[in-house]
C-alpha cells in the first residue's frame, strides 16, 4: 500500500505521523527520507505521542545518532545523518538495532539502505513550498493499516 498525502501545516504532519503511530507494532522499523527541514523530526515527534511520549522529549538525535524513549511501546530514534553509509553504522552496531523489541524511526533512511529490513514502513517527505509537504508512506498492506488509511483520508492526494 502506497499513500500520498499533502500537508499544509506541522500541525497536519503531526496528525499524520499520530494516525500512522497507532498503527505500528513492536519490531516495526520506519525509514523516514527526505530533504533538510523537510518535516522528518517533527514525524517522529507525532509518533511518539502516538505511543505516549511527549513531543518535547524527541528531538533530533544528530549526535547521539540513536535516543531510546520508553512509551506504551518502546521507541527508538535513530538519525544517521553524520554517518558516511551503511558500513559505518553496522560497524556501530545499527544492525542488531533493527528491528528492535519496540518501534525504531530511521531518519535518513536512504543512508542504510542495506540494513533495512525488507518489510520497513517508508516515509518520504517532499517539501512542496511553505509549510506544504508531499507525504508518501509505504506500508504492507495489512489489515492493521486500514485504520491508518480511514484517519488519514482527509490528507490522501492522487498521488
Amino acid at each position: 500500500m502506497i499513500l500520498h498525502l499533502g500537508s499544509n501545516s506541522p500541525e497536519d504532519t503531526l496528525a499524520i505521523a499520530r494516525a500512522l503511530g497507532a498503527a505500528l507494532r513492536p519490531g516495526d522499523v520506519v525509514a523516514l527520507t527526505g530533504d533538510l527541514g523537510a518535516g522528518k523530526t517533527l514525524f517522529c515527534k507525532g509518533v511518539g505521542e502516538a505511543l505516549g511520549i511527549p513531543p518535547d522529549r524527541i528531538v533530533s538525535p544528530t549526535f547521539t545518532i540513536v535516543t531510546e524513549h520508553a512509551g506504551t511501546v518502546p521507541l527508538t530514534h535513530i538519525d544517521v545523518y553524520r554517518l558516511s553509509g551503511a558500513r559505518e553504522a553496522d560497524e556501530i552496531g545499527m544492525r542488531e538495532l533493527l528491528p528492535g523489541v519496540g518501534i525504531s524511526l530511521v531518519e535518513w533512511a536512504e543512508k542504510i539502505e542495506k540494513l533495512l529490513p525488507i518489510d520497513c514502513i517508508r516515509v518520504t517527505f517532499t517539501i512542496s513550498g511553505g509549510d506544504r509537504r508531499e507525504i508518501a508512506v509505504e506500508a504492507p498492506d495489512l489489515p492493521r493499516f486500514d485504520d491508518f488509511r480511514a484517519r488519514s483520508i482527509r490528507f490522501q492526494t492522487g498521488g
